[in-house]
């Protein structure tokens, strides 16, 4: 059975009511505060994990800074991924996604909820406008999450390219890095059976501004993929 199907029909009962309650902060959410639309988000997302039979091994919560905004970026393997960050990060977090994702049922509620950007990446100037609002959310103290490949990885736990475009929010707004490290998110809805899996998430140290302060951003994005890559390889390593 298909895994995002298991997520709805094991939780069949929460399904009225969390929903309800989503669109009613998506169509009023200046009405409501941020971390409790977060906690909402949280607790749907936390269902669909644990009604998908998936065992999410997170490692570096620690990393994540409570006192200042910052930028995540993590390598995108699939849809899950949203759910493993989003359902774990107790700091609320806006994205930047792609358009044909922005106005699907769910993800458009919270995507309101969260103030994300919807990305044309075949626009040029739209593009450019996104990462300029997005900076200035952050400068205001709100956090983001970038996959700065783009779209997923078709490869596993390869990685693709990683577009510097997206590093201009950090070094634009002089806040920290957080690289994030996906591995087998892939399986979760590529899988046919819905059997026990688990995926490995981990937040890395911050990369201070200071630390990346005068780099290019293809640069920035070299030495965040260089982390990633690096955490991939040693959980993968004994692999055959």
């Amino acid at each position: 059975m298909n895994r995002i199907v298991t997520m709805v029909l094991k939780n069949l009962w929460h399904v009225p009511g969390a929903w309800f309650k989503l669109c009613k902060y998506a169509n009023h959410t200046d009405e409501y505060p941020e971390l409790e639309k977060w906690r909402h988000i949280q607790y749907i997302l936390r269902l669909a994990v644990k009604g998908g039979n998936i065992d999410l091994k997170v490692t570096g919560l620690e990393n994540i800074p409570t006192g200042e905004a910052f930028m995540m970026y993590a390598n995108h393997q699939g849809m899950f991924d949203v759910l493993a960050i989003a359902s774990t990060c107790d700091i609320p977090l806006g994205a930047v996604l792609k358009k044909e994702l922005y106005d699907i049922p769910f993800l458009h509620q919270i995507a309101l909820c969260t103030n994300s950007f919807a990305m044309d990446r075949e626009d040029v100037r739209q593009s450019l406008t996104v990462i300029q609002s997005v900076t200035e959310e952050v400068k205001n103290g709100r956090s983001y999450l970038i996959f700065p490949e783009g779209t997923r990885s078709k490869n596993g736990n390869q990685m693709g390219e990683f577009h510097g475009g997206s590093f201009r929010c950090a070094i634009k707004s002089k806040c920290p890095i957080i690289p994030v490290v996906l591995i087998d998110s892939f399986k979760a809805f590529e899988q046919k059976d819905c059997k026990k899996l688990t995926v490995q998430l981990h937040y890395l140290e911050p990369i201070p501004y200071e630390e990346f302060a005068g780099m290019k951003a293809t640069e920035v994005a070299a030495l965040v993929k260089g982390r990633i890559e690096e955490t991939i390889l040693a959980h993968t390593a004994d692999r055959t």
